[in-house]
């Protein structure tokens, strides 16, 4: 009986599709390269000629020390140096956006995003244009959370089109999140949240592939995890440390805690945030109040 089973084993284990990846690191790399210099060319152009035609003569080279602070011209030049850097940052952020989306956007008309199971041990051009995609879309993201201007990774998602971010949404620092993601208006997602619209089913399995899609109105404590296929309605409150599995589809005006996630109802909500029920009712009245207090004044500004 056990030979037979593992002669059986073996012969299942010799009957499954061992397939390499093909990273086509010959394509990406080179891609990347353009992303990377053709970033740094313009603006890098622009700030030396500020340099040689500009800071130099005007500033640097100014021998008199007193002529620096009288004369306009020297004022000009040592007061634009930041705003000149800065303007510089900025065009190279745009420049990475503009050639993401182009690569990005040929990629997608290729092979467009869409959800299901990508199989890993079959070679296929929806499996090479995911992980081109991935790829692709690691730099922009870095150079823009990374900087000065972390705001401005909204703005990068969605002019290069990886995801769909309503106006007034606040996504702190985020693991993952880059691509495949619609999240409404209005919602707030706290430190560190981890949004994956891919998860790898065991090592070098499967991928299951699908749109995050988080309401208006969301607000979502830090660390929270967003497994591919969620979904979640309007006007949810997510404590911290909430964790949602796959494919879970969430309705609004619900508060939710714990791994996996379930809700919580108002005795439990009160103990976790130790308040009683009249802490809970003078809420709900300014809420009320502030309500009024809005209603009035905008029936003055009409009157």
């Amino acid at each position: 009986m056990d030979s037979t089973r593992s002669d059986r084993t073996e012969n299942s284990e010799n009957n499954i599709i061992k397939e390499e990846i093909n990273l086509q690191l010959h394509i990406w790399l080179p891609l990347f390269y353009v992303i990377y210099f053709c970033s740094f060319l313009i603006p890098g152009i622009l700030f030396m000629l500020y340099i040689m035609l500009l800071y130099l003569p005007y500033f640097l080279e100014i021998r008199s020390f007193i002529n620096l602070f009288t004369n306009v011209t020297p004022l000009i030049a040592s007061i634009s140096m930041p705003f000149v850097i800065i303007i510089c940052y900025l065009i190279h952020l745009f420049i990475v956006a503009l050639i993401t989306r182009w690569f990005y956007q040929f990629s997608e008309k290729r092979s467009p995003s869409k959800s299901g199971i990508i199989p890993r041990n079959i070679p296929s051009k929806t499996l090479d244009h995911y992980h081109f995609r991935s790829f692709i879309i690691k730099y922009p993201k870095n150079a823009f959370s990374r900087g000065p201007f972390p705001w401005l990774l909204k703005w990068m998602f969605n002019f290069v089109g990886t995801n769909k971010i309503g106006k007034g949404t606040v996504i702190e620092e985020q693991l993952a999140g880059d691509r495949f993601v619609e999240i409404g208006k209005n919602s707030y997602l706290g430190t560190n949240p981890g949004i994956s619209s891919h998860a790898v089913d065991g090592i070098f399995g499967n991928i299951s592939f699908a749109k995050v899609k988080i309401g208006n109105n969301v607000t979502s404590g830090g660390f929270n995890c967003y497994a591919p296929g969620v979904e979640i309605g309007d006007n949810a409150w997510w404590l911290p440390m909430t964790g949602a599995t796959k494919y879970n589809i969430l309705k609004g005006d619900n508060y939710y805690f714990g791994t996996p996630l379930r809700k919580i109802f108002k005795k439990r909500l009160m103990e976790y945030l130790q308040v009683t029920e009249e802490d809970l009712q003078r809420a709900e009245n300014l809420n009320k109040e502030s309500e009024q207090l809005k209603i009035r004044k905008n029936k003055e500004q009409l009157e």
